[in-house]
């Protein structure tokens, strides 16, 4: 790793390339034998080796993972008719608290542009989309109707919501305020799981009993199969380079595509790390930063998750320079803040970045996340 001092004399390009040094965690959550278990969430690293029990002990039939970094826990979604999210220490696995009880089958979990986490439940009666604040303060029910069996998520660049229902065989469509707007696709589909829409605003689908992923048009009809050949797939995630990891139970193996759906390898084996039924997959970008350990907790810009940033007063006079970097290393536009104090994200898609600044030859780091109101 380069020195402190080397960062400060190389060209900015080598800065924005040197000064990130990305490595991962994959977290999979294991479904075993549905509702008999034996359940888990393993980690394994950043090729797919040298597994270990995440956690094993607290959890009945997980489904989703969601990491908060900026609170160090990972949630963890439970099954049951009186389901439940727990909160795990970031680095041991152990349960430090419920997040959300009483919820009605809790499935996915994923964090909307509004920055609240969006709650899908599997069972009949109450299965509306929950919204939570990430502090675990329930906020609403948010769509206007349930979607049985809920368990997919996912919204197009309008801000419409979309959520997949297993039993039904369709994809429900609501708009931003949780009014449905119709059955997007009601069609081509055998049990869907995890949705997301790509680049282009193709809708996939991954096909749990039709053993695919499934790409749909921005109206919803079928375009083709993007990847076949699978085996009671669930559970997919993203590297930045467009790399796709998708779970496949059939094989209790998890598969590496590249983006055109090409397969790569078996990124986890079979049965490595005593996987049986993988359905969820998740990524966690581990970011080395060349700075001095007791630098790297110093909160100087506050909200750590928002639309607007402020640098605190009691710094502004201390730093030199301020750098912001999406999770590739590429460098945001962001003169505003030295001058005014304040960073409004703009046009920055959604997501984590990484704060640097340069303060009388140190430096400082803080992640913050982005999200549109």
């Amino acid at each position: 790793m380069k020195t402190l001092q080397v960062l400060l004399t190389i060209s900015l390009v080598l800065i924005t390339i040197g000064l990130l040094a990305q490595e991962f965690e994959v977290y999979v959550s294991d479904a075993a034998n549905y509702s008999t278990g034996p359940w888990q969430v393993a980690k394994f690293d950043g090729n797919g080796d040298n597994p270990e029990s995440f956690n094993e002990d607290d959890l009945i039939w997980p489904q989703d993972i969601v990491i908060l970094e900026d609170q160090e826990i990972i949630l963890i979604s439970s099954l049951t008719g009186n389901g439940y999210i727990t909160k795990h220490d970031i680095e041991t696995g152990e349960v430090v608290g419920n997040f959300a009880e009483g919820i009605n089958g809790p499935t996915r979990m994923k964090i909307g542009a509004d920055g609240l986490l969006y709650v899908l439940q599997w069972y009949n009666g109450n299965n509306f989309v929950l919204r939570y604040q990430l502090d675990g303060t329930f906020v609403d029910e948010f769509t206007s109707i349930g979607v049985p069996q809920s368990i997919g998520i996912d919204w197009d660049s309008d801000g419409n919501l979309y959520v997949s229902s297993y039993s039904q065989d369709f994809v429900q469509k609501f708009d931003q305020d949780g009014n449905f707007i119709e059955t997007f696709i009601d069609s081509d589909l055998v049990g869907p799981t995890n949705i997301w829409f790509d680049e282009s605003g193709d809708l996939m689908v991954i096909d749990y009993d039709g053993g695919a992923v499934k790409r749909f048009d921005a109206d919803g009809n079928f375009v083709d199969v993007f990847i076949p050949g699978l085996s009671y797939p669930e559970g997919v995630d993203f590297f930045p380079n467009g790399n796709i990891l998708i779970g496949n139970g059939g094989t209790s193996s998890v598969k590496l595509f590249d983006p055109d759906g090409m397969f790569i390898e078996e990124f986890i084996p079979s049965g490595s790390g005593g996987l049986i039924t993988p359905n969820a997959v998740v990524i966690r970008e581990i970011t080395s930063v060349s700075v001095d350990e007791n630098k790297m907790n110093e909160h100087f810009i506050y909200p750590s998750i928002g639309t607007t940033f402020y640098l605190r007063q009691d710094f502004s006079d201390e730093i030199n320079s301020i750098n912001i970097y999406d999770m590739t290393g590429a460098e945001m536009t962001t003169t505003e803040i030295m001058t005014t104090g304040i960073w409004n994200s703009g046009n920055i898609k959604p997501g984590l970045y990484l704060v640097v600044a340069k303060v009388n030859g140190s430096m400082l780091m803080q992640k913050v996340t982005v999200i549109k109101e």
